[in-house]
């Protein structure tokens, strides 16, 4: 099996992540794609605004009609911060013959190295770059594009000022961001 795993803050998760999950799906040839909403970044500490559970709420709202998108709370069931390389080890233990591919934001590709156990981790996943720009990337990893000019800051701000955030988010996830009053002070 071919599974793909999107670790993120997802605060909030917003139609970039998922338009750029599916292509990933389809160009892999994913058999799944498993979104792994993160506890706290050890290279974001204190950064998340939106609680855990919520986040992981909005995941779950954004997917629920994505026949081969799942979701793992397992980073957030973890004491924070989130080390991609204990979810790895998790998903090599429960699925010893399965391809992983671990999905990264073009933002983060310049900090894999630093990553914890990165040595390891590079040998349990083949990670994938998630990109949103035209910036060439020269490492030896695959590269989903598409142009997308959205970011969850964007839409936190944009709450925070009282702007609207229709078509950005799901609409199941707006109206979660209302419900529970999220990013008020942004």
């Amino acid at each position: 099996m071919k599974l793909g795993l999107y670790g993120g803050s997802f605060d909030p998760i917003h139609h970039g992540h998922l338009i750029l999950a599916r292509q990933a799906l389809e160009e892999l040839k994913l058999d799944a794609l498993v979104f792994i909403p993160a506890a706290e970044s050890p290279f974001k500490p204190n950064h998340t605004i939106a609680p855990a559970q919520d986040r992981l709420a909005m995941v779950r709202l954004a997917i629920e009609m994505e026949q081969y998108f799942g979701i793992d709370p397992i980073e957030i069931e973890r004491e924070a911060p989130s080390y991609t390389i204990h979810t790895a080890r998790a998903y090599r233990a429960r699925n010893p013959t399965d391809e992983l591919f671990f999905l990264i934001g073009e933002d983060h590709v310049e900090s894999l190295p630093r990553w914890n156990e990165f040595n390891e981790l590079k040998q349990i996943v083949q990670f994938v770059i998630l990109s949103r720009s035209e910036r060439c990337w020269p490492e030896d990893y695959p590269v989903i594009r598409k142009r997308i000019e959205l970011s969850s800051t964007e839409i936190r701000n944009r709450v925070a000022k009282k702007q609207p955030i229709s078509y950005l988010v799901p609409e199941k996830v707006l109206h979660y961001i209302i419900d529970k009053n999220l990013y008020q002070g942004h």
